[in-house]
């Protein structure tokens, strides 16, 4: 019998500084079997910095062809792709040439040997590249439950997360800048 998803809901109040955009997000995220805390709370964090209308989680580690998350227009023209994680290189060159705008969020502990073994590769394609601080994103999963109110506010390179059970800060580094035309 297989193991089945975990499903986490969370309600965010979203104030992003940097683009002004300001939401409550209700979010219902699933916790595949296989998948770590924190690599949810990544792509949590992830979807609130790019949220915007029509931004959707996908079956993400069920559907190996698709990112984590990715916005799409009616006409099924994929606008945005964010893979979580550590993708090889050629999943980035496939997902550059299927979407307008490529960014990939890396969290874990190892993100430093990841990007050093391969940043001259990445530089042959257009995707943003960001390293969220791996023990932020762990301590963020001790404020999560399987129901939240979360208020997370965006200014420069940090996000601040204040809940029930405490507060946290999660700040990143763009390692690649995307090619803007």
């Amino acid at each position: 019998m297989a193991l089945k998803p975990t499903i986490y809901k969370l309600r965010i109040a979203l104030s992003d500084l940097e683009r002004n955009y300001y939401d409550t997000l209700s979010l219902t995220v699933a916790l595949h079997p296989s998948e770590t805390h924190e690599r949810m709370i990544a792509r949590v964090v992830s979807y609130c910095l790019n949220a915007q209308d029509g931004l959707v989680f996908t079956k993400g580690l069920s559907e190996v062809e698709e990112p984590d998350v990715w916005c799409r227009t009616m006409d099924d023209k994929i606008t945005l792709w964010l893979d979580v994680g550590e993708p090889d290189v050629e999943r980035v060159k496939k997902s550059v040439r299927k979407a307008d705008v490529v960014k990939v969020y890396s969290f874990n502990s190892k993100s430093d040997t990841w990007w050093e073994q391969n940043k001259g590769k990445f530089l042959l394609h257009n995707a943003e590249i960001i390293r969220f601080d791996h023990d932020q994103v762990t301590y963020l999963t001790t404020l999560l439950e399987r129901t939240v109110d979360w208020s997370l506010t965006i200014t420069g390179q940090s996000a601040y997360i204040a809940g029930q059970k405490g507060e946290a800060e999660i700040t990143w580094q763009t390692l690649q800048e995307r090619k803007t035309d």
